[in-house]
């Protein structure tokens, strides 16, 4: 049932895997979902899920005091929030909103002080884990902003996941996002290697995964993706072309630190190949078929 009363309306604004997965969520725990996506297919799902989906960006920003963010990056956050036609426009209620996206450290600091001077709360709340695995709640959600603004939104942040950790003010959120999804998506690049290795020297995938997962090589990555990379099954629950995003942020991130990341330049350009390939919008487990082309190259 669709609640009327405001602090049970959220607002949500991109409406993807991972926007479709809180939306699930939202609306599971009894808040009325008020929803706007760019593709018309995106908001028809909204509406088949029990939502509301609204024409504008500006039109949620009319209706929702809370609203959460799971746009592409921290430039599609700002251009969401900011414009005579965006979420802020004259006339809005927001007064918090929540981003999900996995965004740039120190534009959403300059951010979250802007929205301060107008008495807005930003929370940063990028979620480590695929859209699936959002959707039934288990993915861990990493806040970073005020400790009053979380603790006012925490009906909100429960609702979308069951694990949080505040790991600091804003930009500390996205920094320690980045720097998780360094080790998972190595991991993920790993496994890759590793079973296209095993399958050269003519061990069955199946048969090289269930050694990995009674190996000290087993992890999350393996137990997740695995299972994937093995069946060929590359429907996205997330994304290369996504993590692709991330890795260069990293990237950047890490030379403004002076800090060498040479296994993610290397798992960059990895992705970068599999994107020209046309893997882009197939699943993270599909990396695994730019080591079978590379090794089909390389004969």
């Amino acid at each position: 049932m669709l609640s009327n009363e405001p602090s049970r309306i959220v607002g949500l604004v991109g409406l993807g895997l991972v926007g479709t997965a809180l939306a699930q969520r939202l609306l599971a725990a009894g808040f009325t979902v008020r929803g706007f996506d760019l593709r018309e297919e995106a908001r028809d799902t909204l509406r088949s899920m029990g939502g509301v989906a609204e024409p504008g960006v500006r039109d949620v920003g009319a209706h929702c005091g809370c609203v959460v963010l799971a746009v592409f990056d921290t430039k599609d956050v700002i251009g969401v929030l900011e414009g005579p036609e965006a979420l802020l426009a004259p006339g809005h209620v927001v007064d918090t909103v929540i981003d999900c996206s996995t965004g740039t450290p120190d534009a959403l600091q300059a951010l979250a002080a802007r929205l301060e001077a107008l008495d807005i709360s930003l929370i940063e709340g990028p979620l480590s884990g695929s859209s699936q695995q959002i959707a039934a709640g288990e993915a861990t959600q990493l806040l970073g902003g005020k400790a009053h603004a979380i603790t006012a939104s925490l009906d909100v942040l429960e609702a979308i996941a069951n694990k949080r950790i505040h790991v600091g003010e804003a930009g500390m959120a996205a920094k320690a996002k980045l720097a998780t999804n360094l080790v998972l998506g190595l991991n993920r690049a790993a496994l890759a290697e590793g079973m296209a290795f095993a399958e050269s020297l003519g061990i069955a995938p199946e048969a090289f995964l269930a050694l990995v997962l009674a190996t000290p090589a087993r992890s999350a990555a393996a137990e997740i993706k695995g299972p994937l990379m093995a069946s060929g099954n590359f429907e996205p629950q997330s994304r290369i072309r996504q993590h692709l995003k991330d890795v260069n942020l990293m990237l950047e991130s890490a030379r403004a630190a002076g800090q060498p990341l040479p296994l993610s330049t290397t798992h960059a350009e990895l992705m970068r190949r599999a994107i020209a390939a046309g893997d882009g919008d197939l699943d993270n487990a599909a990396i695994i078929r730019q080591w079978w082309r590379d090794r089909t190259d390389s004969h």
